[in-house]
């Protein structure tokens, strides 16, 4: 960044091995040198975990401002961006909008909590009726959901969201 030393230091780091002063760009990327020299990409698995931690604190937002359908959906977005992080980090693709899917087929490499696939079936059951004006036969969602609902969702995606912390590293 030509006369930006603060951005220069923020977004490039000083190269180990390389020539004195020379620099890195900091991309966000995860990788490791092999034996034979060359460098293995793996990924940005925890970068992934950005936007489930936002979609949580968004929840969260919603939960207190008295938007409950809003944070029951956001909350389980929270989930499915979260789960989805962890099968990229063992080297999967996560396709989908189910939570209780998602972690189905996570349960196939790793080691799911029973209760973590029971907050999964709880937070699904947002993700069509809070989302659409048109979810219910009348009314709004909003007319439909309460803080003790919202109050719930957010609990379960907390503990999904801890859960993929873990598991990413």
């Amino acid at each position: 960044y030509h006369n930006r030393d603060d951005l220069t230091a923020q977004h490039f780091l000083p190269a180990s091995g390389g020539h004195l002063g020379s620099r890195v760009y900091r991309t966000g990327d995860l990788g490791r040198v092999r034996p034979d020299g060359r460098i293995e990409f793996l990924g940005r698995d925890r970068e992934l975990l950005v936007p489930a931690e936002a979609d949580l604190r968004h929840a969260r937002n919603a939960l207190e401002d008295g938007e409950y359908e809003w944070a029951c959906f956001a909350a389980q977005q929270s989930a499915v961006k979260a789960v989805k992080a962890v099968i990229q980090a063992l080297g999967g693709e996560g396709w989908g909008h189910s939570v209780t899917i998602l972690l189905g087929s996570l349960a196939e490499r790793s080691d799911v909590p029973e209760e973590l696939l029971d907050a999964g079936r709880r937070l699904d059951k947002h993700y069509i009726p809070a989302r659409y004006p048109n979810g219910f036969d009348a009314g709004a969602p909003t007319d439909y959901y309460t803080r003790a609902e919202a109050e719930a969702a957010v609990r379960d995606a907390d503990a999904i969201l801890g859960f993929s912390h873990g598991e990413v590293g």
